[in-house]
C-alpha cells in the first residue's frame, strides 16, 4: 500500500500526462493510477482532471466567531445554572450575567458578553455539545389510602385555574435504595402550579403526622398563602390528620386519579429534576443523612426558585393529526412570583431584597460540599455491608 505522501506526488506527477493524452491513452493512465493508488475509479478521475489541491489552500466557508473565550465562559455558566437547556438558558443569560458580575464570579470583556449574550438558542447548543444524563427509576411506595377517598374530591391535570399562586401539588419521593424494607427518609416535594415555586422537606418517614408537619412548615416557607394542595392517592395524604389539618385551616384538598401520574405532572417532574438529579437513588436512613438532606434543600429551594428559569406550557395545538405544544419564555419561579396580581407587595420586596443578596455560585458550592458529605456516608454503608457478607 502506497502512502497518502506518496499518493499525492503520483497526482503531481500524472496529471499532466493524463490532460495532454487522448481518450485511450487516458484510459490507460487510469487503470495504471487505480491499480497503484487503489482509489475507487470516480474519485481517480476527479483527481487527474482537477489535479493536486494548492498547498496552503485557505478553508472556504463562513468564519467561526463563537471560540474561545466566549465559549469557555459559556460552558462556565452553563455549569453554575445546572447544565439547563438553550430553551431556558437563552433568555436567561443577561439576568444570571447581571447576577455573576455583580457578586465578581465571572469577569466579562464588553467584546465577550456582547457575543454571549447575541448567541442563539441553537449556537448554544452547538457550542455546549452537553453530556446526557443517565435516568434511573425510583421504587414506587404509594399505598392506597382508602378509607377517606369519598370525603377527598378527585382532581384531573386540567381542573385547577393555574392563573393564581398558592395552589400546590404534593409527593413523596423515597430513599429506600433497591428495597422498601424497613425505615428509610423520604422527601416532601411541593410545587406551586402557578409559579413553579418548589419546596423540599427531608421527612425521617412516611408517617401521617410527618407528612402534616411538613405542610405546615410549607405555609411558613412559600412566598403566598397555601390556598390548596393536591396529592396522590396514598395513606401518608389520604388520612383524618391531614383533611382535619385542611379543614380547620381552609386549604382545598383534592387527590388525583388512581394509576393517573399526569394528574400530578408538576410536581412528578420536579421529583426527578430536583430531588433525584441532586440526592440520587441511595439508601438513606440515618439522622445524620436527615440533617444533611434538610441543609442541602435550604440552599437548593433558593437555588431552584430564584435561578433555575423555567418553561410552561400555555397551549397545544392539532396538526395533521400531531400534538404540537407551545410554550412562554422561560422565566424563575421569583419573575412569575413578581408579575403575579395575587402577591402582596411587602412580599414581593421581601423577596427581591432576599434576591439581591443571593450568589448562586456559594449556594451551588453549599450543596456540593454537603453532597460530598451525604455521598461519603452512602460509601461508608456500602463498605460496610459487603465486610459482614
Amino acid at each position: 500500500m502506497m502512502s497518502q505522501r506518496s499518493k499525492k506526488e503520483l497526482v503531481e506527477v500524472v496529471w499532466p500526462r493524463y490532460l495532454k493524452a487522448n481518450r485511450a491513452q487516458k484510459t490507460q493512465i487510469l487503470n495504471e493510477f487505480v491499480a497503484a493508488t487503489g482509489y475507487h475509479r470516480k474519485y481517480a478521475i476527479r483527481l487527474l482532471e482537477h489535479g493536486p489541491k494548492p498547498k496552503g489552500r485557505k478553508k472556504t466557508g463562513r468564519r467561526k466567531i463563537y471560540q474561545g473565550e466566549v465559549v469557555r465562559v459559556l460552558e462556565h455558566i452553563w455549569e453554575i445554572c445546572g447544565r439547563i437547556c438553550s430553551k431556558r438558558l437563552k433568555p436567561f443569560l443577561p439576568e444570571i450575567v447581571t447576577v455573576l458580575e455583580r457578586h465578581q464570579e465571572v469577569l466579562l470583556s464588553a467584546e465577550t458578553k456582547a457575543l454571549l449574550l447575541g448567541m442563539s438558542r441553537a449556537t448554544i447548543d452547538r457550542c455546549l455539545q452537553g453530556a446526557r444524563f443517565v435516568k434511573r427509576r425510583g421504587l414506587s411506595t404509594t399505598k392506597p389510602g382508602t378509607l377517606l377517598k369519598n370525603a377527598i374530591a378527585v382532581r384531573k391535570w386540567n381542573e385547577w385555574d393555574d392563573a393564581r399562586p398558592g395552589f400546590v401539588e404534593v409527593d413523596l419521593v423515597a430513599h429506600c435504595g433497591e428495597s422498601v424494607e424497613g425505615v428509610y427518609l423520604n422527601t416532601l416535594t411541593a410545587t406551586d402550579i402557578s409559579t413553579g415555586w418548589t419546596e423540599c422537606f427531608a421527612l425521617p418517614n412516611k408517617t401521617q403526622a410527618a407528612v402534616s408537619q411538613a405542610i405546615s412548615e410549607l405555609r411558613l416557607r412559600l412566598p403566598f398563602p397555601l390556598l390548596g394542595i393536591d396529592s396522590d392517592n396514598g395513606s401518608e395524604f389520604i388520612n383524618e390528620t391531614l383533611l382535619r389539618y385542611c379543614l380547620d385551616e381552609q386549604i382545598t384538598f383534592t387527590r388525583s386519579r388512581p394509576y393517573q401520574k399526569n394528574d400530578q405532572a408538576h410536581v412528578e417532574q420536579k421529583n426527578w429534576s430536583v430531588v433525584r438529579h441532586t440526592v440520587g437513588y441511595d439508601r438513606r436512613e440515618t439522622p445524620e443523612e436527615r440533617d444533611l438532606l434538610a441543609a442541602i434543600y435550604a440552599d437548593l429551594r433558593l437555588y431552584v426558585n430564584f435561578f433555575q428559569p423555567v418553561l410552561k406550557l400555555i397551549g397545544k395545538v392539532q396538526v395533521d393529526g400531531r400534538t404540537i405544544k407551545q410554550y412562554d419564555q422561560a422565566s424563575t419561579s421569583f419573575r412569575r412570583v413578581l408579575v403575579a396580581d395575587q402577591v402582596s407587595v411587602a412580599d414581593k420586596l421581601s423577596l427581591t431584597n432576599q434576591f439581591v443578596h443571593l450568589n448562586p455560585v456559594q449556594l451551588r458550592r453549599q450543596i456540593d460540599q454537603n453532597l460530598a458529605k451525604l455521598w461519603k456516608i452512602v460509601r461508608q454503608h456500602f463498605h460496610l455491608s459487603h465486610r459482614s457478607l
